[in-house]
């Protein structure tokens, strides 16, 4: 997964995720898999608006970005996809900050060595 572009005037997930993606690799990570009739009942306690068709769409999205793999399983009802985490919340969080370094390093080599020679743990 790698960021298109990182918001600072957000926290967590939602500086490198829209919003609604967020919330869905949250719940992801808590659950490990889930359907995404399972995420919008989730989703809908607190967006009542939402659509089912949008979840399944943000779903695919995550799975496009490599967060969330799916696989296809036949029950009751007819054929459903269920979504699996790909990733650890801290190997994600761990690429995040590799690649925003890496960029940071590539165009402010100086600014970004002289502050992190700063920073102690």
């Amino acid at each position: 997964m790698e960021p298109s572009e990182f918001k600072l005037n957000q926290e967590g997930l939602r500086a490198v995720l829209p919003p609604l993606e967020a919330e869905i690799m949250e719940y992801m990570w808590q659950v490990k898999a889930a359907t995404a009739g399972e995420v919008y009942e989730y989703l809908k306690k607190t967006h009542p608006d939402i659509r089912r068709s949008t979840v399944s769409i943000l779903m695919n999205r995550l799975c496009e970005k490599g967060l969330l793999s799916r696989r296809m399983e036949r029950g009751r009802g007819g054929i459903r996809y269920v979504y699996s985490v790909t990733t650890s919340r801290e190997e994600f969080e761990r690429r995040i900050v590799e690649r925003i370094l890496e960029a940071l390093i590539n165009n402010f080599r100086e600014a970004t060595y002289a502050y992190l020679s700063k920073i102690k743990k």
